[in-house]
């Protein structure tokens, strides 16, 4: 029954990269807040608008990667990516974990701006070690 919540990507509603969704989430906080206000320095727009903003965009980049993501595993870019990729996600783990993750690390990059940098540092070395030492994205799990 547990492996329904945590397991392999394909099979359970989260996994070990969930954890890197959160820490993604910290780090477009702060690009995203900068971002709306760009946009909106000259409109006299209510600040409850302006999180409606940040709330929609966040999500829209969420999705949007999970789209690329899906792409990638089903072998739009190569056999070799899909490879590494090891299978198409949970459909639950795609729609509900991965977004979700990313808009709760935006909501704490709110309450807690100076995790920034340590995200920032955390996410750039989880895709370096997933990318260059781990032979595929699922090998955390393997040894785990």
């Amino acid at each position: 029954m547990f492996e329904i919540f945590w397991g392999e990507k394909t099979a359970a509603i989260m996994d070990f990269w969930t954890i890197e969704h959160f820490f993604s989430g910290i780090i477009l906080a702060s690009f995203v807040q900068k971002f709306s206000q760009k946009i909106f320095e000259k409109t006299k727009i209510s600040r409850s608008q302006k999180k409606y903003f940040n709330l929609i965009f966040i999500l829209f980049l969420a999705y949007f990667w999970e789209t690329i993501e899906h792409y990638l595993e089903t072998g739009a870019a190569g056999k070799a990516a899909a490879d590494w990729f090891c299978g198409v996600e949970f459909w639950a783990n795609r729609i509900l974990a991965d977004p979700a993750m990313l808009l709760l690390g935006f909501f704490f990059a709110q309450k807690f701006p100076r995790f920034f940098w340590p995200a920032r540092i955390f996410s750039f070395l989880w895709i370096f070690v997933h990318i260059f030492i781990f032979p595929h994205s699922m090998f955390l799990h393997e040894i785990f």
